[in-house]
């Protein structure tokens, strides 16, 4: 009789274990609490708009998901999504070794390069050597922060870390940091800002690490989570297919921001 219970339990677990994901009847899509523009910002009746925002409604219509916009800390969103406070992250967040050991991602859905942006009346370049006795600011819990620690730490004066894009940007603005690493699609809607336009300039490419910046970004997903990978994976591929993706990307960009 404990030899049969026994074989049950076995049986059962193995069950659970095989069982394929099932996709939630609501699906909780984390965005970052803070603006990040063009992808995604609140307008002033509190409204999510954006590029990010708009591909997150092209992928749940095409993958027939009913997606619930859900905001959270930009240093929270990872642990949100795996104690199952949200169901997919979609906040510009890129595939990195690093992540991949914590949670799956979804095929990339656009790939940007990153850049140094810095006031327009300091000499800086992209390099270290260019970035000797300088501050430099960055988003912390981002590739961007790794990237400055690895490449430019032993170089600069100081790197000053910030909770949000939007602070960093206003310090550089201001003059407090010199220059700041971020995304070329967000640091462009920037510098064309009236803001932007008086005090900054993209001042070029960083040199490539994939270990770090990796090759693109994704919607991060729960480990097991398959059936909702598969499904966002034949939403991208066909909203390229039919150019739904580049229809939605001309309302803000000039290119193709899906990149290689």
């Amino acid at each position: 009789m404990k030899i049969l219970n026994k074989h049950a339990i076995v049986g059962a677990l193995m069950a659970i274990v095989a069982a394929p994901s099932v996709l939630a009847d609501v699906v909780k899509v984390g965005v970052a609490a803070e603006p990040y523009p063009p992808f995604a910002s609140t307008d002033v009746s509190g409204k999510w708009e954006g590029w990010e925002i708009d591909m997150i409604g092209a992928i749940c219509e095409t993958a027939k998901l009913d997606c619930k916009i859900t905001p959270i800390a930009w240093d929270g969103i990872i642990p949100a999504l795996n104690s199952k406070k949200i169901d997919m992250v979609m906040a510009s967040l890129s595939i990195t070794p690093d992540r991949l050991k914590v949670i799956d991602f979804s095929d990339k859905y656009y790939n940007t390069p990153a850049v140094i942006i810095g006031d327009k009346n300091v000499d800086i370049g992209v390099t270290a050597e260019s970035m000797k006795g300088k501050v430099l600011g960055v988003q912390t819990g981002t590739i961007h922060r790794k990237y400055m620690l690895k490449h430019f730490a032993d170089s600069v004066d100081s790197i000053k870390e910030y909770q949000t894009q939007d602070e960093a940007n206003q310090d550089l603005a201001a003059g407090r940091i010199d220059a700041l690493q971020a995304d070329s699609l967000a640091m462009m809607d920037f510098v064309n800002s009236d803001q932007g336009k008086m005090c900054c300039e993209i001042k070029g490419e960083v040199a490539p690490d994939l270990d770090i910046l990796g090759p693109g970004v994704g919607a991060g997903i729960r480990k097991g989570d398959d059936a909702l990978k598969m499904a966002v994976n034949a939403a991208i591929k066909t909203l390229r297919d039919n150019g739904k993706y580049m229809e939605i990307s001309k309302k803000y960009f000039s290119f193709d921001p899906y990149g290689k």
